[in-house]
């Protein structure tokens, strides 16, 4: 089988990474892909938000199958102009794909499905005053998130109500994300350690199957302080959390909402991510993605042991899954970032210690923003560089080796947390 992976990013290289490693797939090809992925399959240059490029691009190859890594090309349409040729995409229709396009919109399916979720509420720019109204409210725990796509970043969780009415007014203005500010979602903070669930989904409500619990680090610093990001780091497995917990999100969250799809004619195929908060009285569903997380991916992907491209292909058919099953191993990636980062991250210096962090045993560096210069040197070229990642038979252990190879990796400004995984695996920072 042969298999195009449409993205750049860290995620993408883990899955490429992952479907290199499958006994179904011959052949995997990235598009445009990234100087990591170069050393498991071929890279092929192209814009990956335009759906019909990708589309053409499969039929050149003849791929068997397409991956859509990012949700800014799911929501524009790449399943269904790759479908439209006859061929297997893997990831949801742009319709269903709206379940991340618009934080508003997959409120209202949530609430349609009876779904724990925060006590939330929607707001335009005629509705300013309303919004600032709404804040005081709630608790003391105020989140404010862009309607739409910001890469992950378009959200502000805050205990302070000017901070948060700040964000309400430079959302709803257009000046922080533009567009996808102008409608806004208004949620009282919840609190708890966090979840992430990734679940395949196949059409058939009773089909869907969870692949392992992760846990990712939103926040720029240690102890989870500062600004939002895209996640500075995850691990899998995640000890609070056992084959009831995914269950009961299984039965409270995810089948209702595929059912509330259904019911509104919108048939569900590829991952769904459910980002979850584990409050004093169970899980609750802080917002759901339409594609592998990242940097959850880089920790729940290689940790499969059932084919990784089978798999795939019976979502993107419409055909029973496998059964899924996942090592015992623990996994652990931790995010280097470039200077600046998530603000105005600074790219384009040269990155060193590459060789002697990959020549550590059971470690894999995964390229999430990096490029060739003039002179061949691997650079920086995004706010997320590198996602050193690690397994081990102990998430302590996994976790030690993720740290040790970072440790060997610089570049001018270079950051990244220290407490990754440290609380689950019972160390300090």
């Amino acid at each position: 089988m042969r298999v195009l992976v449409v993205g750049s990013g860290g995620r993408e290289h883990a899955l490429c990474w992952t479907l290199a490693r499958s006994a179904s797939v011959d052949e995997v090809i990235a598009a445009p892909g990234n100087p990591g992925i170069e050393s498991v399959g071929r890279c092929v240059s192209i814009d990956p938000k335009d759906p019909a490029a990708v589309a053409q691009l499969a039929d050149d190859l003849d791929a068997n199958l397409v991956l859509g890594g990012s949700e800014e090309s799911l929501v524009r349409g790449l399943v269904d102009a790759v479908q439209a040729r006859g061929r297997h995409a893997f990831g949801p229709t742009a319709q269903a794909a709206h379940l991340e396009g618009s934080k508003a919109w997959m409120k209202e399916v949530v609430a349609e499905a009876g779904v724990p979720t925060a006590r939330h509420a929607t707001f335009t720019a005629a509705d300013q005053d309303a919004a600032l109204q709404f804040l005081t409210t709630l608790d003391g725990l105020y989140v404010v998130k862009t309607d739409g796509l910001a890469g992950g970043k378009g959200v502000v969780v805050t205990e302070s109500l000017d901070e948060a009415r700040d964000a309400v007014r430079a959302y709803l203005s257009g000046s922080a994300f533009g567009d996808a500010g102008r409608t806004l979602v208004i949620e009282e903070g919840m609190r708890g350690p966090e979840l992430s669930l990734l679940v395949v989904c196949n059409g058939d409500v009773d089909g869907a199957a969870p692949l392992a619990p992760a846990q990712d680090f939103k926040r720029i610093g240690d102890g989870d302080v500062g600004p939002n990001t895209g996640g500075m780091g995850a691990y899998s497995p995640v000890p609070i959390v056992g084959d009831g917990v995914v269950e009961q999100v299984m039965v409270e969250a995810v089948r209702p909402t595929l059912r509330a799809l259904a019911a509104r004619g919108i048939e569900y195929r590829g991952i769904l991510y459910a980002g979850l908060m584990l409050t004093a009285v169970g899980p609750k569903l802080v917002e759901y993605n339409v594609r592998f997380g990242d940097p959850e991916c880089q920790v729940v992907v290689p940790r499969l042991t059932t084919d990784l491209g089978e798999l795939c292909l019976a979502s993107a058919s419409g055909k029973p899954l496998p059964e899924v099953r996942c090592s015992t191993d623990a996994w652990v990636t931790v995010v280097l970032a470039s200077e600046s980062y998530p603000a105005s991250p600074r790219t384009g210096d040269p990155i060193e210690g590459l060789d002697a962090a990959e020549a550590l045993p059971s470690v894999v560096l995964f390229h999430a923003g990096t490029a060739r210069d003039d002179r061949g040197r691997l650079v920086t070229a995004g706010g997320r560089v590198l996602n050193v990642t690690a397994s081990a038979p102990t998430l302590g252990e996994a976790r030690d080796r993720a740290y040790g190879a970072a440790a060997l990796i610089n570049w001018p400004g270079m950051q990244f947390r220290h407490d990754i995984a440290a609380e689950a695996a019972g160390v300090s920072a």
